[in-house]
């Protein structure tokens, strides 16, 4: 038996399930796989909160009309939270118990014993606060049960069909503020429409905007970033973004890379 299958065999013996789903590949497989265990008994759940973007939306819909599951789309304003918006090395652990307040609210109104999510081995590899906040609050996690890498999680989402099977690794809009910088909601607008248009722009895959305040650093994927060396789209880009309120714009040159920022600034 292949780790898809055990993982399809893991929601057996479950009688409903709500699944906790992102709009990326590793909670898309989990969908599958429940849905593939119990039908119409498996519930896709999308929070359509202030950092998560219009494409990473889209990319849930998108993945529930693929699966067949039933999705349910709810929203509320993260920066009403002040925990959260404050910044600090917490903010996922606070944006993780509000989701889970709100997962827990529709379980109950679902009639589910169980919520997921699409948390696997590799995440624990890193300082993930808001792991921890989905724990205290009783959402598991099949795909650390199993022992899914990410790497296998993209291999079996191929095989299973997912169109997301190779889409880049995303996080919400708030990861591109440093710890210590307040959230806010024109920030994160910045942010989103800054991406777009270095993807529009330079037709990368992968793509961070750091909101460094008066400075945005441009981050894109390792294997991507030749594609930064059109001086005439920079200059166009380096145009918009001071539109945009920046006064200055780097480009790594090292590269995407998870946890960059994970740092505390005056």
């Amino acid at each position: 038996m292949n780790k898809l299958e055990q993982l399809i065999k893991w929601f057996e013996d479950k009688e409903k399930i709500l699944v906790a789903l992102s709009g990326g590949v590793d909670s898309a497989l989990v969908a599958y796989a429940s849905y593939r265990s119990l039908g119409e008994l498996s519930v896709a759940v999308t929070a359509d909160y202030k950092t998560l973007s219009q494409e990473e939306l889209e990319s849930a819909k998108k993945i529930c009309s693929e699966i067949g599951i039933r999705h349910i789309v709810i929203e509320y304003n993260e920066l009403d939270n002040s925990d959260f918006v404050k910044n600090d090395k917490d903010r996922c652990f606070h944006c993780r118990t509000q989701l889970a307040t709100y997962l827990t609210k529709i379980a109950k109104n679902e009639g589910a014993g169980v919520i997921v999510d699409g948390t696997n081995l590799d995440d624990l590899l890193e300082y993930r606060p808001g792991i921890v906040a989905l724990r205290e609050n009783g959402i598991q996690s099949p795909l650390v049960e199993i022992g899914f890498t990410k790497t296998e999680i993209r291999d079996f989402s191929r095989e299973a069909g997912l169109s997301v099977y190779d889409k880049p690794s995303n996080s919400c809009l708030a990861s591109r503020i440093p710890w210590g910088h307040r959230v806010t909601a024109e920030k994160l607008t910045r942010i989103e429409k800054s991406e777009n248009m270095v993807k529009q722009l330079f037709g990368v895959k992968q793509v961070r905007v750091r909101d460094l305040g008066k400075e945005a650093r441009i981050e894109v994927g390792k294997s991507e970033l030749y594609l930064l060396l059109d001086l005439q789209k920079v200059s166009i880009l380096n145009e918009y973004l001071k539109e945009a309120g920046f006064e200055s714009i780097l480009i790594d040159r090292e590269g995407y890379r998870p946890g960059k920022l994970n740092v505390i600034t005056d």
